[in-house]
């Protein structure tokens, strides 16, 4: 599919900024001189040009000469897109034909020039390349969905595998062909022949399980090779202005800021980069942000009653709700108790004929050793307790077991020692007694560089993992981290091989920096059906159940625990907070509901 184009008129360059102030040249529509080959015979000006990208458009705003047009057809856009004009030197025009429907995107512009030598990305464990199939589509747009951006038609991204124009690319694991990140580039020569022989860098997103450190690196470095090597004169991208990280990347990498803006159309998704956020409100976590913006978009009032402890208010239509995140009035205080001890939890389910592995109180020593012996590898735990604190996994031997009881005591009076099920952890979101959402969760895995200690490749997976999740994940360097090391014949100092990969804690908890992978498509009957009735013995309309099991689409299972406040945000871009507010006010639920998502602070 070829760019649409629309024509009008050149725009002049601007003069030199004054007072001494180093000035970056704006992006014009002056010709490069007839020396220049590579743009040689471009002397056609293009003029009011529009790219479609599938998620909205791009209006090149330097190629429009009358502010007015640009304004119009910006206020255009269609429904659940979103369209961006770049390029504007004068923001200020452009808003006051249209103040009701633009505002000016808080974001900074920075350029790449492209004459410099770019090195060739470090790329170990993944491949770089074009996206090229179906796979490959539906992987950038799961990344783009976890990460609140808005998403493209896959096989629109499938139309574009051979244009030279619009290029995205993505980081793709080796070892299973996951897409792992992706990133858009715009050949302004293929696009629309700028005379200046520009290219542009758009939507890069790495996934939060993404094991490899560098990857966006190493995708900005890939698209802009690429364009040097056609022999464009610069890449720009557009960044918001509080993404110190991301900027920090670019400068690093020599871009520099230049003084041109975008403008956008106020619309839902856009709405928290042009309305003022309550204070509060930005202080929620994700677990509460996404359910208060779900409520927001509807109309229901929110008022915020802790933040820092995730406790608000929903008002709507004479009904008023007070929720802690999942956790809401509508569960009583009996079937959070239930979901709370992990003892009564499972006799209840046992009970009610669902499975469940074997379990006992350690109440004595030998006791606990005599299950031990007779199981060989056990699972440790506080009976009660939450986010994977106190845990012990793959327990087998004596004295391993004494110090898991120990830790398990620290969170818990009562410890549990449980028969470890080899299998998938497997959390089910369960909803008004439907099941919403699904997910396998992983273990925290460390690559190794050849370089760097398990220690300190925990350290920067650790901030990775805080980075992709608002804080609420890390890996704990303790004891039980440890313990997991030497079980793989390592110790935390030793230095780890390249591309050797370690998991470093037993535990699949996204808190101590586990991983989520949504499978709620390939969740089979049986599976689907004991969540269902797990949810209907305990009593409780919200509910993360957690199951261990080989294949999630067979009947061969077992239910190790209920949460009562399961994090809504780890299932994106299943629609969890919807379902959710459905429940509480099913009145506000549309009749079909289409997804409008809310951006945090991310690249553009």
């Amino acid at each position: 599919m070829t760019a649409e184009r629309i024509v009008m008129a050149e725009q002049e360059k601007p003069p030199p900024e004054a007072n001494g102030i180093e000035r970056y040249d704006t992006p014009t529509l002056k010709h490069w001189g007839p020396a220049d080959e590579a743009f040689d015979g471009m002397s056609e000006t293009p003029r009011d040009v529009v790219l479609e990208m599938g998620w909205g458009r791009l209006l090149f705003a330097h190629t429009y000469q009358d502010p007015g047009l640009l304004a119009e057809v910006l206020s255009e856009e269609h429904e659940n897109k979103r369209d961006i004009g770049f390029y504007i030197r004068d923001p200020h025009v452009v808003l006051s034909l249209s103040p009701h429907q633009l505002f000016l995107d808080p974001s900074h512009t920075y350029r790449l020039d492209l004459g410099r030598t770019i090195d060739a990305p470090a790329t170990a464990g993944y491949t770089i390349r074009r996206a090229e199939s179906r796979r490959d589509a539906e992987g950038m747009n799961l990344i783009y969905s976890v990460h609140n951006m808005m998403t493209a038609e896959n096989d629109f991204i499938l139309e574009k595998k051979d244009d030279p124009a619009v290029l995205h690319f993505v980081a793709v694991d080796d070892r299973n062909g996951e897409v792992l990140g992706t990133a858009t580039g715009i050949d302004h020569v293929d696009a629309f022949k700028d005379p200046e022989g520009g290219s542009s860098f758009w939507c890069l997103a790495v996934s939060p399980q993404a094991p490899y450190p560098g990857i966006g690196r190493a995708l900005v470095e890939a698209v802009a090779r690429v364009f040097r090597e056609r022999g464009r004169k610069h890449m720009d991208l557009s960044v918001m202005y509080d993404n110190e990280e991301a900027i920090g990347l670019y400068e690093r990498m020599g871009f520099v800021r230049v003084p041109v803006f975008c403008v956008k159309r106020k619309n839902p998704f856009n709405e928290p980069l042009y309305m003022a956020p309550a204070s509060e409100i930005d202080k929620l976590n994700p677990y509460a942000e996404i359910i208060v913006n779900e409520a927001r978009r509807r109309g229901i009032t929110v008022d915020i009653i802790d933040a820092e402890h995730g406790y608000f208010s929903l008002s709507f239509g004479g009904r008023y709700i007070v929720c802690r995140e999942s956790l809401t009035e509508l569960t009583t205080a009996i079937a959070m108790s239930r979901c709370d001890d992990k003892r009564v939890t499972t006799r209840l389910l046992a009970a009610a004929g669902l499975k469940i592995p074997d379990q006992i109180e350690a109440t004595s020593e030998e006791k606990a050793y005599a299950f031990l012996a007779e199981h060989k590898r056990v699972v440790v735990k506080p009976a009660q307790g939450e986010q994977g604190h106190g845990i012990s996994v793959d327990v087998r031997t004596a004295g391993d077991l004494k110090e898991a009881i120990l830790a398990a005591r620290t969170y818990s009076d009562q410890v549990l020692v449980e028969k470890l099920v080899e299998g998938m952890d497997l959390r089910v979101i369960v909803i008004d007694f439907e099941v919403v959402a699904a997910a396998v969760r992983r273990p925290p895995v460390v690559v190794g560089t050849g370089r760097h200690t398990i220690r300190r490749l925990i350290e920067k997976q650790s901030r990775r993992r805080m980075a992709a999740t608002g804080g609420e994940s890390r890996i704990p360097l303790d004891s039980e981290t440890q313990r997991c090391v030497e079980l793989a014949g390592h110790d935390l100092d030793d230095t780890l091989p390249e591309g050797e990969q370690l998991q470093v804690r037993k535990t699949a908890n996204l808190h101590t920096g586990g991983t989520i992978h949504d499978v709620t498509d390939k969740l089979g009957d049986s599976i689907r059906k004991a969540a269902v009735r797990a949810a209907q013995v305990l009593d409780i309309p919200v509910t993360g159940l957690d199951f261990i099991t080989p294949d999630t689409e067979g009947d061969n299972y077992v239910i190790i625990e209920a949460n009562e406040r399961p994090g809504l945000a780890n299932h994106e871009p299943q629609p969890t907070a919807e379902r959710f507010i459905d429940m509480l006010f099913p009145n506000t639920a549309p009749e079909q509901r289409a997804r409008v998502q809310h951006p945090r602070r991310h690249h553009t």
